[in-house]
């Protein structure tokens, strides 16, 4: 797999039916490793080095949003409960482009969240939501 601009972790993986899973310290198990799981697996490992608990990351859950249901990569909550980020991950070679933030912006609609990452694993945006002036402010780096 490509080396991201992400930290580096202990990777787990291994083969089953011929294809490779890489383990999930956050669901618990392996899952398949596509270029988007590598990129998913890296944030998560960056969040957890950055002293986020893996109880406070919910990964790959269901979301219905008018009567579809879509999937948010990650979410990380407040010690309240409230979602304070949620991350969109493309894999490294999808462009980070307006259909992107357009699709985190209304998953955030339903989510509610406080801040905003948007990363192919080379590229990253980090966002504040700005939900006074319904805008978004581009911020430097990782917010928490």
């Amino acid at each position: 797999m490509l080396k991201l601009n992400l930290p580096e972790f202990k990777i787990r993986i291994k083969n089953k039916d011929n294809k490779a899973h890489i383990f999930d310290i956050v669901r618990k198990k392996f899952v398949l490793l596509t270029p988007e799981e590598w990129v998913r697996q890296h944030i998560i490992n960056f969040l957890i080095q950055r002293k986020i608990s893996k109880n406070h990351i919910a990964v790959e859950k269901k979301i219905v949003i008018n009567n579809l249901i879509k999937r948010f990569d990650i979410v990380v909550f407040d010690r309240s409960g409230k979602i304070l980020v949620l991350v969109e991950c493309k894999a490294p070679q999808i462009t980070l482009n307006q259909k992107v933030f357009d699709q985190v912006s209304i998953y955030n609609q339903h989510l509610n969240s406080k801040y905003l990452m948007i990363t192919n694993g080379l590229t990253h945006f980090y966002l504040k939501v700005d939900k006074k002036n319904k805008k978004y402010i581009f911020l430097d780096n990782f917010p928490i």
